[in-house]
């Protein structure tokens, strides 16, 4: 049974994930979080709210309807609030749940762990093309 087949219900008191399992639905989620854009959008997030073209400017590189398409799946995840603001023009807000500025806080853990090593890392990929 595919992601997309999993019933709508709740999964019960038995429900355990496993990402390593095909059907997992945690799959998905890993996917939503760890990919480029929805990896950067949950840490720009966790630098404080913002609206959708502020926080397109920040994460440099993607495309509207990527950064859309995203934040519909990490607000669908439980991972990001989406608030329209009362404005002419409506104006829409963005920021973290508090299970969004868990997993921000992580990433945020990681990507400082490989910024602190890319001289190395930089070296060794260095080493690796000349192989």
């Amino acid at each position: 049974m595919s992601v997309s087949e999993l019933p709508e219900s709740d999964p019960g008191p038995d429900f355990a994930a496993d990402v390593f399992e095909r059907a997992c639905p945690s799959r998905e989620v890993i996917h939503t979080v760890t990919g480029r854009w929805g990896a950067l959008a949950l840490v720009a997030l966790g630098e404080g709210p913002y609206r959708f073209s502020a926080l397109r400017r920040r994460v440099d590189g993607v495309s509207e309807r990527m950064l859309s398409q995203n934040l519909q799946a990490l607000e669908r995840s439980g991972f990001v609030h989406r608030e329209v603001l009362e404005a002419i023009p409506p104006k829409v807000e963005y920021s973290l749940t508090p299970r969004g500025e868990q997993v921000a806080a992580h990433l945020q853990s990681l990507i400082d762990l490989v910024e602190s090593q890319m001289p190395e890392i930089l070296t060794d990929q260095q080493a690796y093309d000349r192989r």
